[in-house]
């Protein structure tokens, strides 16, 4: 292996945290057309660095790739440890993709702090990135947790009225559940007699106790993150509060971390103890696929509609997960992926209205589509992908949960499929408020259509979920050997 592919991976998590560190140093808002340049800059440049992980990829083997491992903590035997796979990869792609995204989408909203606004989130890229590709427990939590800091200040600075709580409600949610991942990944530590090795952990032998409180350890932290029902409370106020851009980073590529650690983590070191709470999981799965999807139909503020949207279609990806099923786990993959795309759009599409009236109330508006047709064209063509629509990678990921849990447990799959109804009703509901229908409201007669910045974001997602969804072949490849590796090791009792 030449020395860029041994150091890509440092390069991609270490590049957006200098790059944020030079933005940061333009000072204030006078270079504030420095600052934004110098971002848009370093995350183009970090994407076209990202693109080797898809091309020298070997898809045919589920070892680690562009595996990096030098010493850092000796006395601990702690390393800096770096390594992606089949499952991984992918995620660190859509994380270089759309920090562009949002960058550009961005570039004339944010006019104050515009320095730190671009810094925090080019710094939050490496730091997310980091939670994808280590693989020593203490990379991992330090990653894990690092990544909160970033948000916190892009909520708690540049939200809502209500920022400060909604941060405040983020960080203590999230931070608590990883306390206990922290004290499970030090009892692994001592079992495996002094490694940090997350592949070691893959190996131990552990109990049935010691399988049940870890798991349930891992659970805490991951279950907040997603967020599962009931720790999801957090997710809608931190939706409604947050920046455009906050909210789609937040959609798209914070809650996958958490469904990641239950592929890297809680699933292959404790196997037995996944198979034995998978009922446990799987039920609070269908309530959120289920239950969520209600309360999304009944909300005014279209930021929490699709808030709750998103626990909703996690819910998909954690069933996909605890079926134990090929199908359904590369299902749950894609998405994890498609819903990237397609909520985040949304949250764009939303930020479009609001940078026109300020307002984000569903009854502002109606006739949208008679003023801005061009705008309407993109927010039904994501509402169609969010509801599934065949055509679009909304319904790949669907599809191949529901077809793998069908194969597992029939009643499972004909809970998971009432999404696909209860997702049309409450996407095609808020479509048909906000974009057709009369003119009410005079304001709305003056807005303008999306100018050319605003299509440049929108036509770049709408191209990548329309090639998901008529071409997933490349993804399903990239991931399959590394969800056969996984799923094998989880059959094998460790008992």
């Amino acid at each position: 292996m030449n020395w860029f592919d041994q150091h890509l991976l440092s390069l991609l998590i270490w590049f957006p945290v200098l790059g944020g560190i030079f933005v940061l140093a333009t000072g204030d808002d006078r270079n504030a057309a420095t600052a934004r340049r110098m971002a848009l800059g370093f995350s183009v440049a970090i994407f076209a660095l990202s693109l080797p992980l898809w091309t020298r990829f070997d898809t045919q083997t589920a070892a680690m790739q562009f595996v990096e491992k030098t010493p850092w903590i000796e006395r601990f035997n702690v390393y800096y440890s770096l390594g992606i796979d089949g499952i991984a990869m992918p995620l660190v792609l859509l994380t270089t993709f759309l920090t562009v995204i949002v960058i550009i989408s961005s570039w004339q909203v944010i006019n104050q702090r515009v320095a730190q606004y671009f810094a925090a989130f080019l710094i939050m890229e490496g730091l997310m990135i980091g939670v994808f590709c280590a693989l020593d427990a203490v990379l991992f939590y330090l990653f894990w947790e690092a990544m909160l800091i970033p948000m916190f200040l892009i909520i708690g600075i540049w939200g809502g009225p209500n920022r400060v709580y909604a941060a405040i409600k983020f960080f203590l949610y999230t931070l608590l559940g990883s306390l206990l991942m922290l004290v499970a990944l030090i009892y692994l530590y001592t079992v495996a007699q002094g490694s940090f090795d997350i592949l070691e952990f893959h190996q131990l032998p552990l109990g049935a106790t010691a399988q049940a409180l870890i798991f349930f350890a891992f659970f805490a932290a991951f279950a907040v993150k997603v967020p599962m029902v009931p720790v999801h409370t957090w997710l809608p106020d931190a939706h409604v509060e947050a920046p455009t851009g906050g909210s789609v980073i937040l959609a798209a590529i914070t809650l996958k971390m958490g469904a990641y650690g239950f592929l890297r983590l809680c699933i292959p070191i404790t196997p037995d103890a996944a198979h034995r709470f998978a009922p446990l999981v799987i039920g609070l799965s269908l309530v959120a696929v289920v239950y969520i999807a209600l309360v999304a139909l009944v909300q005014r503020d279209m930021k929490k509609l699709i808030a709750y949207s998103s626990i909703s279609h996690m819910g998909f990806v954690t069933l996909g997960f605890f079926v134990f099923e090929t199908m359904a786990m590369e299902g749950a993959v894609v998405q994890m992926i498609s819903h990237g795309f397609v909520s985040g759009a949304l949250f764009l599409c939303v930020g479009v209205l609001y940078d026109r009236l300020h307002s984000r109330e569903i009854a502002t508006y109606g006739g949208v589509a008679k003023v801005m047709p061009v705008f309407a064209f993109f927010l039904v063509f994501f509402a169609m992908a969010n509801a599934g629509l065949p055509g679009t990678s909304g319904f790949v990921g669907e599809f191949l949960v529901i077809l793998g849990t069908f194969s597992v447990n029939g009643w499972y799959a004909a809970a998971a499929a009432l999404t696909l109804v209860f997702g049309a009703a409450y996407t095609l509901w808020m479509v048909k408020r906000v974009v057709f229908g009369p003119l009410t409201n005079s304001a709305v007669e003056g807005m303008n259509d999306v100018d050319s910045r605003e299509f440049l974001i929108l036509a770049l997602v709408a191209i990548a979920v329309i090639a998901l969804g008529l071409w997933p072949a490349p993804l399903l490849e990239v991931m399959h050997a590394s969800v056969d590796n996984l799923l094998a090791h989880a059959s094998v009792s460790k008992l």
